[in-house]
């Protein structure tokens, strides 16, 4: 009996392997990201892993178990839906009823950001060249953490004043601000580094500089000003800047590399500028 079991597991497990290299395959053909076909893969392994343990087949009721027994935020469960349903089309060629297995609500929260006094402490408070340019480099050109990491120095044109994101989110490339004010920023940065990358931002052995090492940087000068502060905060507080300032929100969308106009405004509901311009009807009796 307990031979046939472990002979019953190593077969379950091998099959295991077999799907999540099938879903690996799927993906790679859609053209998606390796982020998003790591995801997919630890969410499908940790579903295989649940129905394994508990028994049971690959079928709705089996997802509906897994999904219900998570502890975990509702973007990750929308994640999970999303990978297990890929899962179920593309690899097992099985139908995925969304009217049994519904995907949680996309919760409508408005973005976090920074004012621009606090941006300025933010970035006065650092005295490490390269960690102020790569706060000022969030903030200024709107770019993702990613979009940071991956930045090479061909990639941002200090006389035209843009720069160049290459295959950002959905593998679209496109031009966004370089400020004025961080052209000497770049050239004392430059003459004080001895690269031996294309990247801007540079580890060690001259690997890329690591997201956790950027998100930690925040991390510290937020302990400081008494705030939580993320990459994605810089990004949120540049789109939302520019649209107090009266730039429209098409050019935004295009800076941030929205492929909808309906994502940028978002970031409407926090700008202040034209609320505090707009008067009560009480104030006008």
């Amino acid at each position: 009996m307990v031979g046939g079991f472990d002979s019953l597991e190593r077969l379950e497990n091998y099959s295991n392997l077999e799907h999540l290299a099938v879903l690996k395959d799927e993906c790679v053909l859609r053209g998606y990201s390796q982020a998003t076909i790591r995801s997919y893969s630890y969410s499908v392994s940790m579903y295989l892993r649940f129905i394994h343990k508990n028994r049971l087949n690959m079928d709705v009721f089996s997802v509906r178990s897994y999904l219900l027994s998570l502890s975990v935020s509702i973007n990750t469960s929308r994640l999970y839906h999303a990978a297990i349903s890929f899962f179920f089309e593309f690899v097992l060629k099985k139908p995925f009823s969304h009217i049994e297995v519904p995907m949680k609500k996309k919760l409508k929260q408005l973005p976090k950001l920074l004012s621009k006094t606090q941006m300025k402490k933010l970035i006065d408070l650092l005295g490490n060249v390269k960690h102020r340019l790569i706060v000022k480099l969030l903030y200024s050109s709107g770019l993702r953490l990613s979009e940071l990491v991956n930045l090479k120095r061909l990639d941002v044109d200090i006389v035209e004043g843009v720069v160049v994101v290459r295959c950002g989110k959905g593998g679209k490339d496109r031009f966004t601000l370089l400020a004025n004010d961080l052209e000497k920023d770049l050239l004392v940065y430059y003459s004080k580094t001895n690269f031996t990358s294309p990247y801007i931002f540079e580890g060690r052995n001259g690997r890329k500089y690591s997201k956790k090492t950027v998100q930690k940087i925040l991390e510290k000068a937020g302990v400081e000003l008494g705030l939580r502060i993320t990459p994605h905060m810089l990004r949120h507080s540049f789109a939302t800047h520019l649209l107090e300032a009266g730039v429209d929100i098409h050019y935004v969308q295009k800076l941030l590399g929205h492929s909808d106009v309906s994502t940028t405004g978002v970031y409407l509901h926090v700008a202040n500028k034209k609320l505090k311009e707009i008067k009560s009807p009480l104030d006008n009796l």
